[in-house]
């Protein structure tokens, strides 16, 4: 007799789709196990084996939109490619994922409005700013060590990078027929790259 299949990884992805539609529908707050485990079409019990309660699928939520967003980016910092050219193709995947991640908006946000009283979320974003940090600073270093960067705090030079990237989106949540995201997000890069290059 063969051995039964693993699926828990399978069932955790089903999971946090339904969990992903339905906060977005409905806010963190009204969303209820049951509604998640409908949507997933998932008994509640099933759900329990792998998600002992809200919170917990919300740290999961977190924890995979930021793996998903690092993954490409820490294959970067070993490639040969000058530093500009590294931040830019991080960019750019940044702006392609905007348009898959675009129903994710809402809940981005809400997640935002629980920074504050939350320490799930806390701690997510926290680990999440220096995952970012502890990738893109070794990149802009490398640039200034080459003399592609001006002499400056690499640290400083990332934080500024992200929040360009962050903050943009931020603007365009506000008035998306003000802010062309797209549009906007590459400008952004491109005067702060026209800022750092020698």
């Amino acid at each position: 007799m063969s051995p039964k299949p693993n699926v828990s990884e399978e069932r955790k992805e089903q999971i946090t789709e339904a969990a992903t539609k339905v906060f977005a529908e409905q806010g963190f707050d009204k969303a209820r196990m049951d509604d998640i485990a409908a949507e997933a079409k998932l008994s509640k019990g099933t759900l329990y084996l792998y998600f002992k309660s809200k919170d917990a699928i919300i740290k999961h939520l977190l924890e995979s939109l930021f793996e998903r967003e690092f993954a490409d980016l820490s294959s970067l910092i070993d490639d040969p490619r000058p530093a500009s050219e590294k931040l830019m193709l991080f960019a750019e995947k940044f702006i392609g994922d905007m348009h898959k991640w675009s129903r994710l908006i809402p809940i981005m946000y809400e997640f935002l409005g629980r920074l504050f009283r939350q320490s799930i979320v806390q701690e997510a974003f926290k680990k999440y700013l220096r995952v970012y940090l502890d990738m893109v600073t070794p990149i802009i270093q490398q640039g200034i060590d080459k003399g592609e960067f001006k002499e400056a705090d690499a640290s400083e030079i990332a934080i500024t990078f992200g929040a360009l990237l962050e903050g943009t989106i931020l603007i365009w949540v506000y008035d998306s027929d003000l802010v062309d995201l797209e549009k906007n997000l590459r400008a952004s890069i491109k005067l702060l790259m026209e800022g750092i290059i020698k």
